[in-house]
């Protein structure tokens, strides 16, 4: 068996047939999917060389109305229902993905507010 590396820290799992029915919701015109919108704001990549993975899957049978439903990959045992127009980053914040620091999204927040080790720091 053969394996692929990827950068991913995380994984989102974000209902396509949901985010269809809306025709965007979100971002900063409201015209931008779910699954595109966290992903503009926190400055992640695209594919496998991202630093979380954001996918968009077949319908994972909630449907609800006015939302899009969502699966961190880290939580599973709790489905995100995300309402249209809820600004990105407060979807990514819900979705325990923080800041970007050195192309990487931090997921612990204490490690956010850790001065970083490679900074030249003049005293």
């Amino acid at each position: 068996m053969k394996t692929v590396r990827s950068d991913w820290s995380n994984t989102i799992l974000v209902c396509k047939k949901c985010s269809k029915k809306l025709g965007g919701g979100f971002g900063a015109k409201g015209k931008t999917g779910l699954a595109k919108a966290p992903r503009e704001e926190l400055g992640v990549g695209k594919g496998r060389k991202g630093a979380v993975g954001i996918i968009e899957v077949k319908c994972l049978g909630v449907c609800p109305r006015g939302s899009v439903t969502v699966v961190n990959g880290a939580a599973p045992g709790t489905w995100l229902l995300v309402e249209q127009g809820l600004p990105a980053a407060k979807v990514a914040a819900e979705l325990g993905l923080g800041q970007t620091r050195d192309a990487r999204v931090v997921t612990d927040p204490n490690e956010a507010s850790r001065p970083d080790p490679t900074e030249l720091r003049i005293a």
